[in-house]
């Protein structure tokens, strides 16, 4: 399978262009020089891959930053090992999204029996595979299944149960709308064994308050445990990104596992200290 509408520019000269990200109707993240190495159109959005200066292979969908070699791992490790080291035995794992590998990249360290990675759309898994060749491992690993599915309609039909879902969601627009609403909650809960924890990207700290707390208010009801936590991503809107972490009897205080070597950000205080939430943050979740 190749990405369709595809250029790449391997084999010819670099184009080079100046890159921004409209992160607010007032600001946004420039990207000075950019060698474009990939320029394509999959059914779902525009793709884009350039080589920056400063923070390596950028994967921009939409126009929007998803994934860079310098930060990439601030983002991953907190979204994956919270959960993961949390449980008592994660052997089957379900991915929401993630097309670019790197979350995959970060569960896989564990000793899942079976991980499945649900992607709507299949070129962001082939543009990754090829412009970010150190998720290669993880996306060829024997013990995972790729679904190219809308998460959504996924879930409805599966009778498939998991010990931890991962939720990599895009931005709640287009496609992934559906992903951040309550039904989608209560339908991931139902594919939870018991003891089941789901972790799943929430927004920015600084310009997504208000929709923080709307979310959090409705996991409350889904949820047992409905908590939040923090992390940083440099390149994403605002800097700081936060995290829901869901489950009816897990405790995200006790720990099974010590987190896999040779993580750059994640530790065991790291992330107590990454459920201390800011005063702003604490009186939008009430």
């Amino acid at each position: 399978m190749s990405p369709r509408k595809n250029a790449p520019v391997a084999g010819k000269r670099p184009v080079k262009k100046e890159f921004r990200e409209d992160q607010t109707p007032s600001s946004g993240l420039f990207f000075k020089t950019g060698c474009v190495l990939y320029a394509g159109r999959s059914a779902y959005q525009k793709i884009e891959v350039i080589d920056n200066p400063a923070f390596g292979r950028v994967l921009f969908l939409d126009g929007l930053v998803q994934t860079t070699d310098r930060d990439e791992f601030f983002y991953h490790e907190m979204l994956a090992h919270p959960a993961l080291t949390t449980h008592p035995a994660p052997r089957k794992l379900l991915i929401v999204g993630g097309g670019d590998g790197g979350l995959l990249h970060q569960a896989l360290a564990y000793p899942l029996e079976r991980a499945v990675l649900c992607e709507i759309d299949p070129d962001v898994i082939e543009v990754s595979r090829t412009y970010f060749p150190w998720l290669e491992s993880g996306l060829r690993d024997s013990r995972v299944e790729f679904v190219q599915a809308d998460a959504d309609a996924y879930v409805r039909r599966s009778g498939e149960m998991f010990d931890v879902i991962l939720v990599d969601s895009s931005d709640p627009v287009g496609p992934s709308a559906v992903l951040h609403e309550r039904g989608f909650f209560r339908r991931l809960k139902s594919r939870l064994r018991p003891g089941g924890i789901i972790a799943a990207q929430a927004g920015s700290l600084l310009f997504h308050l208000d929709s923080l707390g709307r979310t959090s208010a409705n996991l409350k009801k889904i949820f047992g445990l409905a908590r939040m936590y923090l992390g940083p991503a440099p390149t994403y809107p605002g800097g700081t990104w936060c995290y829901h972490y869901l489950s009816d009897r897990s405790d995200p205080f006790r720990f099974y596992s010590q987190p896999p070597p040779g993580l750059r950000y994640y530790n065991r205080e790291i992330h107590e200290a990454a459920f201390v939430l800011p005063s702003l943050l604490r009186e939008r979740l009430g």
